[in-house]
């Protein structure tokens, strides 16, 4: 394996080849999740889709078995950080300190509760910036993830189901982006 050119100071690392397969599959996956969010929202005329579920799509088809892809991780990291930021916005209203303080206490709260899920670290932002009602807290925050979250499982068994076909062997979990 040879060594990288790296910037001072730096240790070279290994060159990491590629595969465009793998890649495809990422791809395709992140497309098809945040494409059914989207075309839920544009037929019912509810916002299924928010900024932070971008990138819960790559987390959930780019590191699908990583501890922050869990359902616990998405679902629970999602609904928690967007209940705090609601109770924040009604308790001290709109305001940059309140909302940096929500997003702070569910940050806490996450690791407290073993759901840490980093996209929803956006939620509270969201909140404060859109000062939505309540309903925020089903639509978008708990149906667009479990939608996703089901997209991406659904997706995964798929694409193991057709690896195995094409090449005949097992697979414990999705391809690696990178060899």
């Amino acid at each position: 394996m040879t060594s990288s050119t790296t910037k001072a100071g730096q240790a070279p690392g290994p060159i990491r080849r590629i595969r465009a397969l793998p890649m495809l599959w990422i791809g395709l996956g992140a497309f098809i999740g945040l494409a059914a969010l989207g075309a839920i929202t544009t037929s019912t005329g509810q916002p299924w889709l928010i900024g932070s579920f971008g990138a819960s799509g790559v987390l959930l088809f780019a590191y699908p078995e990583g501890p922050f892809s869990q359902v616990r991780n998405v679902i629970g990291g999602h609904c928690l950080t967007s209940l705090v930021a609601l109770v924040c916005l009604q308790v001290f209203g709109p305001g940059l300190l309140a909302m940096a303080f929500a997003g702070a206490l569910a940050t806490v709260l996450m690791v407290l509760t073993r759901t840490v899920h980093p996209p929803a670290g956006g939620n509270p932002v969201i909140v404060f910036m859109t000062q939505p009602g309540w309903s925020f807290l089903l639509v978008p925050t708990l149906g667009g993830a479990c939608l996703l979250m089901l997209t991406a499982w659904i997706y995964w068994k798929i694409v193991r189901w057709l690896t195995l076909r094409s090449e005949g062997a097992s697979l414990a979990k999705p391809p690696e982006p990178l060899a």
